[in-house]
C-alpha cells in the first residue's frame, strides 16, 4: 500500500491544505544569558533547565517560557534539530522557541518538523544558522483546516502512532543498556574471582620479573597508508581493540620499516597515556602472526606467559587500583613505567592459564555480542519509526494530487 492510500484511509476524504509555517505556529528566538548565570547542576537556586541549540546547557535561576513548546536549534553544525519541552525553562538565542496556534497539535508539529530536515535550510557559512523568517515561509500540510475538532483528532491519532514507536525505541534502549551494564558487572565479577589466587597456592611475580617493556616509536596519521606496515596507534587501543587482536586496523608507509619498533606474536601492547587514570595502561594481547609496529605512546610487554591471560590480569579491579599509584596526573595522565613494572600478577601453570582464558573468552564473547547488537537494534527501531513517520506525514501536495 502506498503512503497516499494509507493516508486516504486515515483522512477519509477530508481536505488537506498546505499553509505557510508562520501561519500555524509562532516562532521566536530565545534570549541571551551569560555563561556565569548558568549552573551545571540543578538545585533550589537554579531550578530551570537552560536550552541552547543542541539540548540542555545547564540550569538557571529564572525562566523565559512556561508550558508545552518545541525548540529548534538555530546555530551550529547541528542546527535544525527539534526537541519537545514542557514546564518552565529558559531558551538562549541559539534556540527558536515554537508555540502552536489554535487547531495545531504541538506534538504533531514535532514529528512534522523532524521529517522536514530543517538543517537543509541553514546558511552555508563557517557558523551555519537558521533564519526564523525563512522557516516561516515553508509550507506544511494541515488536515481538515475548516473543522478544528476533526483536524486535531486526525493529528492526535498520527501522534499516538508515532509516539508509540518512539516509546518502544526508548524502552528498548533502556532495557538493552541495563542488560549490557549488568552483563559487564557479572563478567567483571567472575574475571576478578578467577584471577584472585591465594598467594599460598600460586606464585605472584612483578611484571618486571616476568618480562620486559619495549617502547614504540612515533608515527602520525600523515604516515598512514592503505597498504603497508601493520601498526597499532595508542588511540586505537581504546576504540578499536578488545582484550586480544589478531589483525590491525591501520597501516603506515612501507619505507618507514627500519625506523619503527614492533610488537611480536604473544606481546601485550599497553598504552602509557589516557584521558582517565583507568584508561592509562589499557592492554591488548597481540595474537597476529606478523610483527606489528607500535606507537611511541605504547609499550610491548614481552614475556613467556599466556598473553591473553596477562591481558585479562591487567583488566582486573585490583590491578587497576594498583596501577593508579603509578599514574602521573598531569595535563595528560601518563603511566610511570618503573612503578608499573613493580605490579605483581599471579603466575599459575600454563594449563591453568589456558583454562581461565577459555572461561573468560566465553564471557567476553557474550558481553561483546550484546554491546555490538545494541546500536544495531536501536538503529533498526529508529528506521521503523522513520518509515511510519514518513508514511503518515507524506501528504501529497496539490500538484501531486492533480498529476
Amino acid at each position: 500500500m502506498s503512503s497516499i492510500d494509507y493516508l486516504a484511509r486515515l483522512l477519509d476524504g477530508v481536505e488537506v491544505r498546505w499553509k505557510e509555517l508562520g501561519s500555524v505556529i509562532q516562532m521566536r528566538a530565545g534570549q541571551h544569558i551569560s555563561a556565569n548565570e548558568i549552573a551545571q547542576k540543578m538545585d533550589e537556586d537554579f531550578p530551570y533547565p537552560c536550552f541552547g541549540g543542541n539540548g540542555i546547557r545547564g540550569y538557571v535561576s529564572k525562566n523565559s517560557h512556561d508550558g508545552t513548546h518545541l525548540l529548534i536549534g538555530r546555530q551550529g553544525a547541528l542546527c535544525g534539530n527539534v526537541q519537545r519541552t514542557k514546564g518552565k525553562f529558559y531558551a538562549t538565542e541559539h534556540a527558536v522557541v515554537v508555540a502552536a496556534n489554535e487547531g495545531v497539535d504541538i506534538d504533531w508539529m514535532f514529528h512534522l518538523l523532524t521529517l522536514m530536515n530543517l538543517n537543509q535550510y541553514a546558511s552555508q557559512s563557517a557558523q551555519p544558522g537558521l533564519a526564523v523568517g525563512k522557516l516561516e515561509s515553508l509550507l506544511v500540510p494541515i488536515p481538515c483546516p475548516d473543522d478544528l475538532k476533526k483536524s486535531l483528532e486526525i493529528q492526535a491519532e498520527i501522534v499516538r502512532i508515532l509516539d508509540t514507536f518512539n516509546e518502544l525505541t526508548t524502552e528498548l534502549t533502556t532495557e538493552l543498556t541495563t542488560e549490557l551494564i549488568n552483563r559487564k558487572k557479572q563478567y567483571n565479577y567472575y574475571r576478578d574471582q578467577l584471577l584472585s589466587f591465594d598467594e599460598s597456592g600460586v606464585e605472584w611475580k612483578a611484571l618486571g620479573e616476568i618480562g620486559e617493556f619495549i617502547r614504540g616509536r612515533r608515527f602520525t596519521k600523515a604516515d598512514y597508508a592503505e597498504d603497508g606496515i601493520g601498526c597499532i596507534h595508542y588511540g586505537d587501543i581504546y576504540t578499536r581493540y578488545g582484550t586480544t587482536a589478531k589483525k590491525v586496523e591501520t597501516h603506515v608507509r612501507s619505507d618507514m620499516r627500519n625506523t619503527l619498533r614492533y610488537a611480536k606474536h604473544g606481546d601485550v601492547v599497553i598504552t602509557d597515556v589516557g584521558e582517565t587514570v583507568d584508561d592509562v595502561g589499557k592492554p591488548v594481547a597481540w595474537l597476529g602472526i606478523d610483527d606489528v609496529a607500535i606507537h611511541d605512546h605504547c609499550y610491548a610487554f614481552r614475556h613467556s606467559m599466556n598473553p591473553t591471560f596477562v591481558s585479562y590480569c591487567m583488566q582486573t579491579t585490583s590491578f587497576i587500583a594498583e596501577k593508579a599509584k603509578y599514574v602521573a596526573r598531569t595535563k595528560v595522565n601518563t603511566l610511570l613505567m618503573k612503578g608499573f613494572a613493580k605490579i605483581r600478577i599471579p603466575v599459575p601453570s600454563p594449563e591453568e592459564q589456558a583454562r581461565i582464558v577459555a572461561i573468560l573468552d566465553k564471557f567476553d564473547v557474550l558481553t561483546n555480542s550484546l554491546a555490538e547488537g545494541l546500536p544495531r537494534e536501536i538503529a533498526l527501531r529508529q528506521k521503523q519509526y522513520e518509515y511510519y513517520r514518513d508514511l503518515l506525514l507524506s501528504f501529497p501536495k496539490p500538484e501531486e494530487v492533480a498529476a
